[in-house]
This record gives C-alpha cells, structure tokens and sequence, in this order.
C-alpha cells in the first residue's frame, strides 16, 4: 500500500489494530483532492482579442470536482497543475485505503465477537 504501513489483514485482530494502522498509512498522504484535472480552451474576456477572433482561444486547465450532486470547476493555474495532479493521486491513494480499511474493519469486528454468538 502506501509507504510501507501495509500489514496483513492477520495482523488485525481488534477493531483498534485496524484503526492504528489506517492512522499510521494516511498519516502522510497529503495534499489530497478529488476529481479530475483537464486541459481546457475557450475564449477570453478581452474585447478583439486576435488569438480569439483567429477561433484559437487560450488553453487553461481547471479541475472538475462534485459538491452535493453538483459537479463544477475551479480554474487552476499552469504552475500549479504538478501539485494539483498529486492532490488528485493522493486522493485515489486515500480512497483505496479507506476501502481497505472498510474490509478490515469488518472483519476485526467479526473476530472480537464472542465464540458463542457466531453462526
């Protein structure tokens, strides 16, 4: 997983084992995003501007996120654009993690049951 905090779902044997390592494998992950960064062209707000009215436009990149159930984008500058893709890997990183940590979970919770109370 990520930076070497991978153990073994064996290892889990309570749900707090389960809760230290979560801890200890996103305690690094920074920055994080969701969404999608894309490459964009459009035209400007400059009245006869050439390059618009040649229809070449200006590229600018922008991330594309969802709030509640709407989706919409923030405009991100071209020097910015290297940070923002690893927020973005970051954030996939988190996810998978927190689906790990789902499954382990689980299964810590099923192991601290009593013997008696399984089926």
């Amino acid at each position: 997983m990520h930076d070497g905090t991978y153990t073994s779902m064996a290892d889990d044997k309570s749900s707090s084992d389960v809760q230290h390592w979560f801890t200890k494998a996103v305690g690094g992950i920074w920055p994080v995003a969701t969404g999608s960064l894309s490459l964009r062209k459009g035209p400007c707000i400059r009245k006869n501007c050439p390059s618009c009215a040649a229809g070449k436009g200006h590229s600018s990149y922008a991330l594309y996120v969802r709030r509640e159930s709407r989706r919409f984008s923030i405009y991100v500058p071209e020097r910015l654009v290297p940070e923002v893709r690893k927020a973005i890997e970051n954030g996939r990183l988190l996810q998978e993690l927190i689906n790990e940590a789902g499954v382990r979970y689980v299964s810590a919770l099923k192991n601290e049951e009593p013997s008696t109370s399984r089926k």
